[in-house]
């Protein structure tokens, strides 16, 4: 026996299966079953190895950005700089163990898929029936299945007795799916259709059957899914990827510039161990060592304001990766709807005479009329609610709807239970399509029957109307049909029912569906949540039938003109360029399988797409963690699909999701205020030195300088922009696709600010220095880089508002920042022994109006290029308008 080259066993006859997989209808004999656990192993999803502590620290270690960082201590301690060591040595301890934690708890994903295997199973081994551990089924075992019991493996079923299994989980499909053993499929039908199979972790809610089973452990559809989850790699957030680009190029050009520095000074004969000292600390102070550590620290903070807006983020990136997506994918089972089938419409005998259907809401404004279609609603029914959680049922989720309905019309289904108790019963079938209950009311007994209309329909010769009952017509017929197709047409599920009144309980033997009085017809569906409608664009991927699936993406404007829908079938005979060019016009797919929507993932990804995805489902967990963000919700989503995510919805709101993509706007745009911030010192210091190198001229700035300007007047203000309010016009502006953070003129902000503030400096230094005290010169181009920067940070809030406007409120902690830096500059400039550690002297009031003059003019500088970038926007605007009218 090979079962990896049989055709599947779906498309296969019951005999054709026995003989193929060496069984039969009376099971496997316990040494043949004990023969092949041994051959092929235990019914179980495979255990990779956890990795170790250790292996994940190392993993951590050599991450470029953490050796760069590692690097910039290594300098530090050369320079006897050991607190600016010590801080960068604590930013790679935090970030490591950050990780570690992180990485810990995505190992949780199998051990949620664990816990949707069922511990036990009932077969028939060699004749006798037993139940033994799920881990021990084989393939060939044959598997009892009553209602309640989780599919203990995937099973071909051969014998079916009115079937049904809920698969949400696995197929996204809400409504159970009705099971008929003697179907036999075609090669290509898609999962979700596989009416002759159960599978693993499938609830049975309905009827009894048994299977054989044809797939265990990871060679299930679940076990498919955890081999997904283990084997894709999810990759870097667009976040680190951008971050760890602007380390490395920043990092290259900085530490290029101090070699020439060293070299140009060592050609002039400089000393070459202070020459190498002021490289090093230039290295020191182009590496971005704090980049990382603030922008951890912005988006620490960003998870903080989500949380209470019940919005839970599991992975700091994802802050900001939601705020730049593109693109969000939803499946439509409990995401995009509620997952709970509901009656909106319905209709009784006049209605239908008078060719309307009403909504519940206006039907039950006159639900008296409505009495016998609630009754038959209530008695024929088999769901209940749960006594301990009023709002929850149990039971078949079609037969659950009728429950808030029949409430919706003033009854109560247990009420009515109670007082007319079922006395006979005909269940549903699967080849019936319907089941009847007989109950005594008023001295007479009452036969009621739902099902399917179209079945249901030709068993009625009569009409229940207001006035009484009467003769079923054709014409009757024709008009009841085509009121239910349109109500099939927009996704509504259609039952329909009738009832027949008995002087005398019915025998056995007795058909009672016959002669039937027709009673009316109601419409369910699973309805979208009103929130998404007013939600960002979103691309519809889910297990149900197309048109299910297009009704509903209409309703909520994901489908209009000009785009397309692709099914299952249809994604499967396409390749990958193929795929690459469907992704674009399409925004529904339907009746796609767990790895269908990986691909559809994947194919975005390489359409340069920052990709958030958002599911409640086993069968949704691939695509969740190869999404940029995956998004679960955390009320009805299944452990799997939150363990894998990067976010979790706590209330279910897709509204949350408008709110995080905001926040992670406001986190990319402080990320990239802090950068600029960053970068407009940095490109200072090394210009500084870099033309005083060229023209043979003594260090406007020391070591020890260009690290406490780092340490003390650049940290704090960086990590006060990282809380600045967003602006007013926050959502108005284009997500960021994959890149780059130097977006737009971020470089020529980045370039001319910085060399406009090392111009400043050298100009300090040249008045200090005229003054024939160098050290005076150094003290003046130290205090005007320092609070250069200390001012420039209020420039930050807008590149295009000026300095006076704010944005919703005013950033408290940046004149906190300030203040600090001041006090702390003050320390070591007004302190004679600080200023003798630090090379410095005191200056006269003469050069202090000099110092604060040129400092201001950085920030005049910054305002004049926002008045002129304004105006040519403002003239570019003018022209477009006079060219259109023209």
């Amino acid at each position: 026996m090979d079962n990896q080259k049989q055709p599947p066993s779906y498309s296969q006859t019951t005999n054709e299966l026995f003989s193929d997989l060496e069984t039969s209808s009376t099971g496997l004999s316990e040494p043949e079953a004990q023969r092949r656990l041994k051959k092929y192993g235990p019914n179980a999803l495979a255990e990779k190895p956890p990795k170790s502590t250790l292996m994940m620290l190392k993993e951590q270690i050599i991450d470029p950005m953490i050796l760069i960082l590692l690097g910039a201590a290594a300098f530090s301690a050369i320079l006897n700089e050991w607190v600016e060591a010590s801080v960068i040595f604590f930013i790679v301890v935090v970030n490591s163990i950050i990780g570690i934690i992180q990485e810990k708890k995505a190992q949780s994903s199998l051990a949620a898929l664990k816990t949707m295997s069922a511990p036990t199973a009932t077969v028939m081994r060699g004749g006798i029936e037993k139940i033994i551990p799920a881990s021990e089924l084989v393939i060939g075992d044959l598997v009892f299945l009553a209602s309640g019991d989780m599919v203990p493996a995937d099973l071909r079923l051969i014998q079916s007795a009115n079937l049904k299994s809920a698969e949400a989980a696995l197929t996204g499909e809400s409504i159970a799916s009705e099971k008929n053993a003697e179907a036999v499929l075609s090669a290509d039908c898609p999962l979700g259709d596989r009416k002759n199979m159960a599978y693993t972790s499938s609830i049975v809610t309905y009827g009894r059957g048994s299977g054989i089973v044809t797939k265990t452990g990871m060679d299930t559809e679940i076990g498919q899914i955890a081999g997904m989850l283990e084997n894709d790699d999810a990759g870097d957030t667009p976040l680190k990827r951008k971050l760890n680009a602007v380390g490395k190029v920043l990092t290259i050009i900085g530490l290029i510039i101090c070699v020439l520095i060293f070299a140009i000074g060592a050609l002039y004969g400089r000393p070459l161990l202070p020459q190498f000292l002021v490289a090093i600390s230039l290295a020191i102070s182009i590496i971005p060592e704090g980049l990382p550590a603030t922008a951890t620290i912005i988006m620490a903070l960003g998870v903080q304001r989500m949380a209470k807006q019940h919005a839970l983020i599991k992975k700091l990136p994802a802050v900001e990766t939601l705020g730049n997506a593109t693109v969000i994918c939803s499946d439509k089972t409990g995401t995009l709807t509620l997952n709970k089938m509901t009656v909106t419409h319905l209709a009784n005998g006049d209605d239908f005479l008078n060719k309307k259907i009403l909504s519940v809401q206006k039907a039950s404004q006159n639900s008296s009329s409505y009495q016998q279609l609630m009754y038959a609603a209530s008695l024929c029914n088999d769901a209940s609610f749960n006594l301990d959680k009023p709002q929850e049922v149990i039971g078949d989720p079609t037969e659950g709807a009728l429950l808030p309905l029949v409430q919706d019309f003033g009854y109560s289904a247990l009420s009515l239970k109670k007082e007319y108790p079922r006395l006979s019963e005909y269940p549903f079938d699967s080849i019936r399509k319907r089941m009847s209950t007989i109950h005594e009311i008023n001295n007479e007994y009452v036969a009621y029957t739902k099902g399917a209309l179209d079945e249901l329909l030709p068993l009625c010769d009569y009409i229940l109307t207001s006035n009484d009952t009467r003769k079923l017509t054709k014409a009757d017929q024709d008009n009841i049909l085509a009121l239910s197709h349109k109500m099939s047409d927009q996704a509504l599920r259609v039952l329909g029912f009738a009832s027949k009144n008995m002087l005398n309980l019915p025998q056995e033997d007795e058909n009672i569906e016959e002669h039937l009085v027709f009673l009316g017809a109601v419409g369910m569906i699973d309805p979208a949540r009103d929130e998404v409608k007013a939600s960002i664009k979103t691309i519809m991927i889910t297990g149900d039938h197309k048109n299910t699936a297009v009704a509903i993406a209409k309703n909520l404007g994901i489908y209009t003109n000009g785009n397309t829908v692709i099914s299952g079938t249809e994604l499967n005979e396409m390749t990958d360029n193929e795929l690459d060019q469907a992704v674009k016009s399409a925004t529904v797919f339907a009746r796609v399988s767990p790895n269908d929507k990986l691909r559809i993932i994947q194919s975005l990804k390489r359409n340069d797409e920052v990709v958030a995805m958002t599911g409640d489902g086993v069968n949704d967990s691939p695509a969740l963690k190869a999404a940029d963000i995956g998004v679960a919700m955390g009320i009805g989503g299944t452990d799997v699909a939150k363990d894998v995510s990067d976010m979790i919805l706590l209330n279910d709101s897709f509204t949350t999701i408008t709110a995080a993509i905001r926040e992670g706007r406001k986190v990319y745009r402080n990320i990239q205020k802090v950068i600029q911030f960053l970068l407009v010192g940095n490109i200072a210091e090394i210009t500084t030195l870099f033309v005083a190198t060229i023209f043979n001229w003594d260090a406007p700035l020391l070591a020890v300088h260009i690290l406490w300007v780092n340490l003390a007047t650049a940290s704090l203000p960086a990590l006060a922009l990282g809380v600045d309010p967003a602006s007013k016009n926050i959502m108005k502006h284009k997500p960021v696709k994959t890149g780059t953070l130097f977006e737009k003129d971020l470089i020529w902000r980045v370039i001319s600010q910085g060399i406009f503030v090392a111009l400043m400096t050298l100009i300090a230094y040249w008045i200090g220095e005229s003054f024939d005290n160098p050290i005076a010169g150094q003290t003046m181009a130290f205090c005007v880089l320092a609070l250069s920067q200390m001012l420039r940070a209020f420039n930050q809030h807008s590149n295009t508002d000026p300095i006076w406007v704010r944005g919703s409120k005013i950033n408290v902690w940046l004149i906190i920042s300030f203040i600090v830096s001041a006090i702390l500059m003050g320390i070591i400039l007004f302190t004679p022994n600080l200023q003798t550690l630090f090379h410095l002297t005191s200056l006269t009031s003469r050069q202090w109006l000099v110092v604060i003059i040129l400092s201001l003019f950085s920030i005049l500088q910054v305002e004049i290029s926002k008045w002129i970038k304004k105006l040519i926007k403002a003239k570019q605007k003018e022209n477009k308008l006079q060219t259109v009218s023209d």
